[in-house]
């Protein structure tokens, strides 16, 4: 709160003025004791502040002031409520030179005195708030945030760490078909193998010499059976030939084709 000029908290045309009769007990005043229909003073009442301290001023209608009540703390023995009344308070006043008096004020209506209460009420809760954020900021400005000889932290940047510190890459599958070409992924982690495809059957038909028709060798010829000395059941197919072209040599009536 500023400290350098003086604000008017509130107003009050008129206040009443009591002499206090002594005390009757411990417990407190009683505005019925005071003779309220004769006050001893009547003027108005300003409530200023400058800075966190606040005073009550009492002053007459030309504005000379008749009384003022500093108040340090509300509520506290500067101000007292009395037993029988909202509208009725007792006060503590001071002069210049120190000395201290009780008196007893009033108010005629009860929205003044309601007033009177609420503004002494605001003005000590923010000078609480004050304090209270002002404590804070020290306690921030003093508070060491700086690592100490041989304190480490951590920070986790999310995902997973590999061995090695770097964050570890999902892989990727990739399955290439025949030719290098790229096959699409194979549908909710189902695996399907890749299906071969046969090389085309070359056709093994042969036409015999007098081009009458075809014939297919079969996939698998005999085997030639050899005997013990190694020779084949059929001869010596070489020796046979041999003697073919012999015999039609010396034969005119056989045709060699």
């Amino acid at each position: 709160m500023a400290a350098d000029y003086e604000r008017v908290l509130t107003v009050k045309p008129e206040v009443l003025v009591y002499r206090l009769p002594p005390r009757p007990s411990n417990r407190g005043y009683r505005a019925a004791d005071w003779g309220l229909d004769k006050p001893s003073w009547t003027g108005r009442m300003r409530i200023v502040a400058l800075g966190n301290k606040l005073t009550i001023k009492l002053e007459d209608r030309n504005g000379e002031l008749f009384a003022k009540a500093p108040i340090d703390e509300y509520p506290s023995v500067a101000v007292e409520s009395v037993l029988d009344s909202s509208r009725y308070f007792v006060l503590r006043i001071s002069d210049e030179n120190g000395r201290t008096a009780f008196i007893g004020i009033g108010f005629a209506d009860r929205g003044d005195a309601f007033d009177f209460n609420v503004t002494l009420q605001d003005h000590f809760n923010a000078v609480k708030k004050d304090k209270e954020i002002e404590n804070s900021m020290t306690t921030e400005k003093h508070l060491d945030l700086q690592l100490k000889e041989g304190q480490t932290f951590k920070i986790n940047l999310g995902g997973k760490v590999g061995a090695k510190g770097n964050t570890a890459k999902p892989r990727t599958n990739v399955a290439l078909g025949a030719g290098g070409i790229l096959l699409p992924p194979p549908p909710s982690g189902v695996s399907r193998p890749v299906a071969s495809i046969p090389p085309p059957q070359q056709s093994t038909a042969s036409t015999d010499i007098f081009g009458i028709g075809t014939s297919a060798p079969p996939s698998n010829p005999p085997q030639q059976s050899t005997d013990a000395f190694g020779q084949s059941d059929w001869g010596d197919f070489a020796g046979a030939q041999q003697a073919a072209s012999n015999s039609s040599a010396s034969d005119p009536g056989w045709i060699q084709f």
